[in-house]
């Protein structure tokens, strides 16, 4: 009989995306054939999430878990998929009775691995003591905002992530800053993200997206996907594209913003101030992102920082001719001039220099999006599962490898195709 594992993952996530959404996918490629060709264990995860209440909700007397109900997308996106969840419900963020519940939860489903994902879970698992009782994986994406309650905050990582059995980051940059805020560089892993086959988009539904847009046949689409939030850059997309506009004043094209975030509003400003407002457009928070992906010309990434983005593999598995910035993890997955054009963080002149050539040069951007497709195979989800499953199989059976020789290989090898 193949072995099993059973893992317990705590993630705090709403929506599906980014961290949610890699651990949703991970949860149906554990149960995938593909995934076990090599005899590599069965996986049966249970995700534990967190629901907080507002000032006037109660619980009705039922006590912190909820096996009922779905707060959020994400929890009905997990159960949707067969996956057992237990929502504990909060007061406020770092509610005390939290704790006892989450001791609750791992008793009852006496997990052979806990896994966390962000700051607040890793927290937790230290201070309720369960790191001392079971092989612990921390998951770290990196950090998404700048701001400077956030930043104390993402300052609790210093006192949790230390006591982690590994801690899987997802780019060498983020495994050097690990290496020197206290984790032991000898339980660092490192995994880049994954990216599926898009599904097939096609012209008609291209063609009506077009014209729901309003963008005209011989418009150009610049795409942009993510959270509008000050690291992620779009200040400088915006300038940079208000500097294409005076070297290219015959050019026509639109910047298609996907996204919803806090700097919505000074984005828009920005754009009416450089005389951008008709060739903006801000669409918001979008479920299906591929139509977008197949009206685009070229994707912009224009981060301050940056982990593995999933934004940047899932262009590349499209075809998209990329322009992004040479931070954090992205020089590891593109390769500049060939799968994509990389330029410097805080710098629109060199953005808007790049977009120029793939905007203007049909060919150059062509061999780019066709280079950048196959470099994307080699981020496959079944490759990523195995990897991980390899990982939980040593943890579990208590046969602790050295990442740096056994592990790390195995990551790298994973991330070299």
């Amino acid at each position: 009989m193949q072995p099993t594992i059973k893992l317990l993952a705590l993630m705090e996530a709403t929506t599906v995306t980014g961290p949610a959404k890699n651990l949703l996918e991970f949860c149906r490629l554990a149960r995938s054939p593909k995934v076990h060709e090599a005899g590599l264990p069965r996986v049966d995860v249970s995700i534990v999430s967190f629901h907080r209440l507002d000032a006037h909700a109660n619980d009705n007397g039922q006590g912190n878990r909820n096996k009922d109900s779905s707060p959020n997308l994400f929890v009905a996106k997990a159960r949707e998929q067969g996956i057992e969840v237990d929502v504990i419900t909060e007061r406020f963020r770092f509610d005390p009775s939290a704790i006892g519940e989450l001791r609750r939860v791992v008793a009852q489903r006496h997990p052979d691995i806990i896994q966390t994902h962000m700051v607040k879970s890793h927290f937790l698992i230290k201070l309720a003591g369960l790191a001392r009782k079971y092989p612990w994986i921390a998951y770290h994406h990196g950090y998404t905002t700048t701001d400077l309650k956030m930043q104390a905050y993402n300052q609790l990582n210093r006192w949790s992530l230390p006591s982690a059995t590994r801690v899987i980051t997802v780019c060498d940059a983020f495994a050097k800053q690990l290496s020197r805020t206290g984790v032991r560089p000898d339980r660092i892993v490192v995994c880049h993200n994954s990216v599926a086959a898009p599904r097939r988009v096609t012209n008609e539904e291209q063609q009506v997206l077009k014209g729901k847009l309003g963008i005209a046949a011989d418009e150009r689409v610049v795409l942009a996907v993510g959270r509008l939030s000050r690291e992620k850059g779009h200040r400088d997309l915006i300038d940079a594209l208000a500097m294409l506009n005076r070297m290219e004043s015959a050019l026509k094209f639109r910047l298609v913003i996907v996204g919803e975030g806090p700097e919505r509003e000074i984005l828009e400003r920005a754009s009416r101030e450089q005389g951008l407002s008709a060739q903006v457009l801000f669409i918001g928070h979008v479920e299906d992102v591929a139509p977008y992906y197949a009206i685009a010309d070229a994707l912009a990434l224009p981060s301050h920082s940056e982990g593995s983005p999933n934004v940047l593999l899932e262009a590349m598995a499209a075809g998209v001719p990329v322009v992004a910035t040479k931070v954090g993890g992205v020089p590891e997955i593109a390769i500049d001039n060939e799968s994509a054009f990389l330029v410097s963080a805080h710098e629109p002149q060199l953005l808007a220099n790049a977009l120029r050539r793939i905007l203007i040069d049909a060919d150059l951007a062509q061999t780019i999006g066709e280079n950048a497709k196959a470099r994307a195979l080699h981020f496959s989800p079944e490759a990523y599962a195995r990897s991980l499953i390899s990982i939980y199989e040593d943890l579990a059976s208590g046969t602790l490898l050295q990442p740096r020789s056994s592990l790390m290989n195995l990551a790298r090898s994973f991330k070299d195709g």
